[in-house]
């Protein structure tokens, strides 16, 4: 498995590069606040993180308590209210006192399960589960992934978006070269290029006919 950090320092890179090529920034090109909600990752840590400084050691127990109190916030009912801890935790079959009591990191856990847990350096993996599920649909590792690796995730659709944009832009540019090329060409070359372009005009219109008849 590859180094978080490494792993990070690669995505950032590639994201620089484009934002140079662009003439643009980190400060124009990426929103802090989206990057936290969507990573966990406090604010004012991101900029360290990016900038390839390392975090204080966290106890992994606090790094998952803090990340359910960040999901209650940020994943809100349709109404804005939170969802509670009785809704998260009868999803998966626990209590509302276990999941309040894991949260707010009281000694005395009425869940035998998560006593265990917590015993044991962390929420169980089925509680955890559990959660992921109820705000993600599916358990990801979201609760417990080092903050490096969380934040990498939360960059990947920057970076897409960031090499959708140069991919169209450099096709853009293939395309006006193209055309001043084709327009330096003699009269029978020229009418060959048309006649060629007509076809696969002709070509792209029965597709879409078929298309729309299915």
């Amino acid at each position: 498995m590859r180094d978080p950090r490494s792993a990070l320092a690669e995505t950032v890179g590639r994201i620089d590069s484009l934002l140079v090529k662009n003439g643009r920034t980190r400060e124009d090109a990426l929103d802090v606040r989206e990057l936290s909600v969507r990573s966990g990752v406090p604010q004012h840590l991101i900029p360290v993180l990016l900038d390839g400084g390392a975090l204080p050691p966290e106890d992994i127990t606090e790094r998952i308590t803090n990340r359910i109190v960040h999901l209650r916030e940020t994943r809100l009912r349709p109404d804005g209210s939170r969802h509670s801890y009785e809704e998260i935790a009868s999803s998966f079959g626990a209590s509302r006192a276990s999941l309040s009591n894991l949260v707010n990191g009281r000694k005395k856990v009425s869940s035998p399960a998560l006593a265990r847990s917590t015993r044991s350096g962390g929420p169980l993996a089925s509680t955890q589960a559990g959660i992921e599920r109820f705000f993600f649909g599916e358990p990801n590792g979201w609760l417990s992934a080092e903050p490096e690796t969380a934040l990498n995730d939360a960059l990947q659709r920057v970076l897409t978006d960031l090499e959708s944009t140069d991919s169209s832009d450099n096709l853009g540019a293939d395309r006006a070269v193209a055309l001043r090329t084709a327009a330096g060409l003699p009269d029978d070359k020229w009418q060959l290029l048309q006649g060629v372009i007509k076809t696969l005009e002709e070509q792209a219109r029965d597709d879409l006919a078929r298309g729309e008849s299915l």
